[in-house]
C-alpha cells in the first residue's frame, strides 16, 4: 500500500551465479518481472559482446517468424507457411518444407509446358494447312521443309517478327495466334498474356538460326508431329499427363496444409520462445565473466521488499541447471539514484500512465496518481456535469470493461491503449459527471423537479399580491418577489440546484456567478493540497529547513491571499442582501491589493479593512522570506564545510555561489507568486467549460429534439425519428466525444501544471524489469 502513496524502496544487489545456470538463472528472474540490470560494460561497443552472435541468430528466427510468413486459411485455421530452424524440430520442419515446396513448384511449371503443349497443339491445325497452300505443295512435304512451333510473351512478338524478317528478308512462313487462357491457366501463370507461333522453313542450317533468335526472345520451343495422326496422338498423352499431374498437385497440397495445420499449432510458442531467449541472451550482455570463465556477475536493482522473492527465484534455476553452487546476493551501497517503481493493478496502471506522461517521479517522492484517481474525473465531472452524458459514458465504460479480452483481439492501438487501458478512467468520469449532473441539475439541458421547488408562484397572486390576471398577458417576463410572504419558503433545495432557474430569463447569470466562483474555491483548494503535499516530502526527505523556508510561507501568502478570497465568497454566500447592495466579490480584492478603500462600496462584515490591510502586509512580508532567508542559510551551510580552502579561493567560491543561489531562488519565488494569480485564474476553465458543454446541450435540444417534438402533422411521427437520430449523432459526436475530449485535455493541464507544481518534481528515471509477461504483452 506504501508504494501507491509513494515509489518502492529499493537497493542495489551484487548477483554471482555459476555460467552454466545462467540461463536458467535469468530466465527465472525474467517470469518473476521485479529486476532491472545494470549495463556492467558501458565502454563496450554492442557488436564486441560477448554474446552478440546468440542475440543477433534470435533476431533472425524473430524476423522470419514476423515477416517471412503469410497466412493460408483452411478450416477455420491460420497456418504458417515458412518456419526457421529454432531447433532440430524447427529444421526438420523447414526441410520439410522445402522439399515440398520445391516439388510443388516443379509440379507447376510441368503442368503449364503441358497446358501450353495443348493449346499449341489445338490452334496449329489451321496453320498447317494455310501453310501447306501457300507453298503450293503438291506432294507432301520434302525432307528439307521444317517448322519450328513454340510459345513467346505477347508484349515480346512485335520485336521478335521484326528480326526474323531483317534477317531472313521473308524466307518463311510466320503464322501466331494469342493463346486462349483458361481460369485454371490464369491461376496457375498469372495474367501473363502470350501467343502460339508456328515457322515454316526451308532447311536445317535456317532452323538453327530461327532457333538461337527465339531462345535470344525467351521463347518455349515445343517439337510438333508432322502429321495429323501423330498430333492427335500427342494431344491425348497430353491430356494424360495433364490430369496425372492436377491429381499429384492436389495431393501435394494436401498433404502441406496436413503439416502446416499441425506446425501453426506451435508457432505462437515458438514466437515466444524466441523473445524469451533474445531478452536473455541481451542480458547476458549486460553482465560480466570473471577471469576463469565460471562466474558470471551481475548488478540489479530490485524492491528492497521483495529481495526473498529473488532469492528463491535464483535458487530455482540453480537447481534447474542442476548446478552445485548456490546462487549469492550481495546488497551493496551507493550513491546512484534508484529507478522509481510504483505498483500498478489493472484499475490504477491508467491513472499511473497520466502522471508518468508528465515525468516519472523522482525516487521516494510522493505520488500523485492515488489522488488524481479521485481529482482528475471530479474536474472533468465539473466541467462535463450532465447526468444525462454521464450516464451514458457510464455505460460505455461498463461494456469496454466487460468486453475487454475480445476487444483487445482487435489489436488496434487506439482502441487497446485509449480506451481500454482507460476504460476505469472513462468510468470514473462518467459516475462523476452522474453526479455533478445532479448537483447542476441537468440532464440533456432539462431539470428534474424530484423534492420541489422552494419557490412558489401562488402567493404573488394573492388580494394583495402584485400581480393580476392581466399581469400575465401584458408582461413577457415577471420577477418573483422574495419579499412577498409565501413567494421563497426560506429553505434551499434538497440536493443541487432549484428547478425553477430551468425557466428563469437570468439562468444564465446565474448559473455564471455560480460556476466562476465555484471554480475559484475548487482551484484554490486544489492548489493548497498541493502544497499541503510538499510538507509530506519535506518530511520524509528530513529536509525540515524547508519546512520552515518553503512550506509555512508559501501556505502563509496562498491562505492570505486565496484563501480569504474563498472566505469573501462563502461569507457572501451564507448573509442575506439586497442584490443592488451587495458588493461585488471581484472589486473588493482588486480594492484590497490596491488598499482602495476611497471608492464607493460596500464592506461585507465589520473590521474588514483592518483585515485585509493585514492580510496583505502579511503576503508581501512572505516573499522577502522566500527570497533571501534560505538563500543566506544555504550559503552560511556551505562556507562551513570550506574551511580547508584558502581566504581568496573562498571569496571567489562565495562570491559565485552566492550568486547562483540568488539566481535559483529569486525564479523560484517568482514563478511561486505569479502563479498563485496565473493558475488561480487559470481554474476559471471549469467556470467556462461547464457553461459551455450546458449551453450547446440546450441549443441541441431547442434546434432539433424540440422542433420535431412540435410537428403535428402526418409526417410527425417520421420527423422526430429522423430529428430523435440526429439529435443521437450530434449528442454523441459533440458532446460527448468533442466536449468530452476537450473537458479531459483541461483537466489534465490543470492537474500537471497547476496541482503537480506545487510538489511534485518528476525527475526520476522509470524502473524497467526484466519482465516476459511485459515482453509478450507487446507480442499480442
Amino acid at each position: 500500500m506504501s508504494s501507491l502513496f509513494r515509489s518502492e524502496e529499493m537497493c542495489l544487489v551484487q548477483l554471482f551465479f555459476q555460467t552454466e545456470s545462467a540461463h536458467n538463472c535469468i530466465s527465472e528472474l525474467g517470469h518473476l518481472g521485479l529486476v532491472q540490470f545494470k549495463d556492467l560494460n558501458p565502454g563496450v561497443a554492442a557488436f564486441q559482446r560477448r554474446f552478440v552472435k546468440e542475440v543477433k541468430k534470435c533476431e533472425e528466427m524473430e524476423r522470419i517468424l514476423s515477416k517471412k510468413v503469410f497466412y493460408y486459411k483452411m478450416h477455420q485455421v491460420i497456418i504458417l507457411t515458412y518456419i526457421s530452424d529454432v531447433n532440430s524440430t524447427f529444421e526438420k520442419l523447414e526441410q520439410e518444407l522445402r522439399e515440398i515446396n520445391r516439388n510443388h513448384a516443379a509440379l507447376r511449371q510441368n503442368l503449364i509446358e503441358l497446358m501450353d503443349i495443348d493449346s499449341l497443339l489445338r490452334m496449329t491445325e489451321d496453320f498447317f494447312e494455310e501453310a501447306e497452300s501457300l507453298l503450293t505443295y503438291s506432294e507432301p512435304p520434302s525432307e528439307d521443309s521444317v517448322f519450328i512451333a513454340g510459345v513467346i510473351k505477347q508484349d515480346r512478338f512485335p520485336a521478335f517478327e521484326k528480326v526474323l524478317w531483317r534477317l531472313f528478308h521473308g524466307n518463311f512462313v510466320l503464322r501466331h495466334a494469342e493463346m486462349q487462357a483458361t481460369e485454371e491457366l490464369q491461376a496457375l501463370r498469372g495474367a501473363v498474356k502470350k501467343d502460339v507461333f508456328i515457322i515454316f522453313v526451308q532447311g536445317d542450317h535456317v532452323r538453327e538460326k530461327i532457333r538461337k533468335v527465339c531462345e535470344g526472345f525467351r521463347a518455349s520451343l515445343y517439337s510438333c508431329p508432322k502429321t495429323l495422326y501423330e498430333r492427335k496422338q500427342m494431344s491425348n498423352s497430353v491430356m494424360t499427363q495433364m490430369q496425372d499431374l492436377r491429381m499429384i498437385l492436389r495431393r501435394t497440397e494436401e498433404y502441406r496444409a496436413g503439416v502446416l495445420t499441425r506446425a501453426a499449432e506451435h508457432v505462437q510458442e515458438w514466437s515466444s520462445k524466441v523473445k524469451k531467449m533474445k531478452a536473455i541472451y541481451y542480458t547476458l550482455n549486460l553482465c560480466n565473466i570473471d577471469i576463469t570463465q565460471k562466474l558470471i556477475v551481475a548488478e540489479i536493482w530490485c524492491p528492497v521488499s521483495d529481495l526473498t522473492l529473488v532469492q528463491s527465484a535464483l535458487i530455482k534455476g540453480s537447481e534447474q541447471s542442476g548446478s552445485s553452487v548456490t546462487p549469492v546476493l550481495n546488497r551493496i551501497q551507493t550513491q546512484q539514484t534508484p529507478p522509481t517503481f510504483n505498483r500498478t493493478n489493472t484499475f490504477t496502471e491508467g491513472f499511473q500512465a497520466i502522471i508518468d506522461a508528465y515525468g516519472v517521479g523522482t525516487y521516494q517522492e510522493i505520488n500523485p496518481a492515488p489522488y488524481t484517481i479521485v481529482t482528475f474525473p471530479f474536474l472533468f465531472a465539473v466541467m462535463f456535469g450532465d447526468c444525462g452524458h454521464g450516464l451514458v459514458m457510464t455505460l460505455f465504460a461498463v461494456w469496454v470493461t466487460s468486453q475487454a479480452e475480445s476487444l483487445r483481439k482487435w489489436k488496434n492501438e487506439v482502441l487497446n491503449d485509449v480506451v481500454i487501458g482507460g476504460r476505469y478512467i472513462i468510468l470514473l468520469m462518467g459516475m462523476f459527471s452522474i453526479y455533478t449532473g445532479l448537483i447542476y441539475n441537468d440532464c440533456f439541458s432539462k431539470s428534474f423537479n424530484i423534492f420541489g421547488s422552494s419557490w412558489s408562484v401562488r402567493p404573488m397572486f394573492h388580494p394583495h399580491g402584485p400581480w393580476q390576471n392581466e399581469t400575465l398577458h401584458e408582461y413577457h417576463h415577471l420577477q418573483l418577489n422574495p419579499f412577498v410572504p409565501g413567494v421563497y419558503s426560506g429553505d434551499p433545495y434538497v440536493f443541487g440546484i432549484d428547478p425553477v432557474w430551468n425557466i428563469a430569463s437570468n439562468k444564465l447569470s446565474f448559473l455564471n456567478s455560480f460556476k466562476m466562483k465555484m471554480s475559484v474555491i475548487l482551484g484554490v483548494s486544489h492548489m493548497l493540497f498541493g502544497v499541503a503535499l510538499s510538507l509530506v516530502n519535506f518530511v520524509h526527505f528530513r529536509k525540515f529547513q524547508d519546512i520552515f523556508l518553503q512550506f509555512v510561507p508559501q501556505l502563509i501568502f496562498m491562505l492570505s491571499l486565496f484563501g480569504y478570497l474563498i472566505f469573501l465568497i462563502l461569507y457572501k454566500w451564507c448573509i442575506t442582501l439586497r442584490s443592488e447592495m451587495a458588493p461585488s466579490i471581484l472589486l473588493l480584492f482588486i480594492n484590497m491589493m490596491l488598499f482602495d478603500y476611497q471608492s464607493e462600496h460596500v464592506l461585507l462584515y465589520r473590521g474588514q479593512k483592518g483585515v485585509q490591510i493585514f492580510l496583505v502586509l502579511t503576503a508581501v512580508l512572505m516573499v522577502p522570506v522566500l527570497l533571501l532567508v534560505k538563500p543566506f542559510l544555504i550559503y552560511r551551510t556551505r562556507m562551513k564545510t570550506r574551511h580547508q580552502v584558502g581566504e581568496q579561493s573562498r571569496a571567489t567560491l562565495s562570491q559565485e555561489h552566492m550568486g547562483d543561489i540568488f539566481v535559483y531562488q529569486a525564479i523560484h519565488t517568482i514563478e511561486f507568486c505569479l502563479g498563485c494569480i496565473s493558475n488561480t485564474a487559470s481554474y476559471l476553465r471549469l467556470w467556462a467549460l461547464s457553461l459551455a458543454h450546458a449551453e450547446l446541450s440546450e441549443v441541441l435540444w431547442r434546434m432539433v429534439l424540440q422542433v420535431g417534438l412540435k410537428i403535428s402533422s402526418g409526417m410527425g411521427s417520421l420527423m422526430l425519428v429522423v430529428l430523435f437520430a440526429a439529435f443521437a449523432v450530434l449528442t454523441v459526436t459533440v458532446l460527448l466525444i468533442m466536449e468530452g475530449l476537450s473537458a479531459f485535455l483541461h483537466a489534465l493541464r490543470l492537474h500537471w501544471v497547476e496541482f503537480q507544481n506545487k510538489f511534485y518534481e518528476g525527475s526520476g528515471y522509470k524502473f524497467t524489469p526484466l519482465s516476459f509477461d511485459s515482453l509478450l504483452k507487446t507480442q499480442h
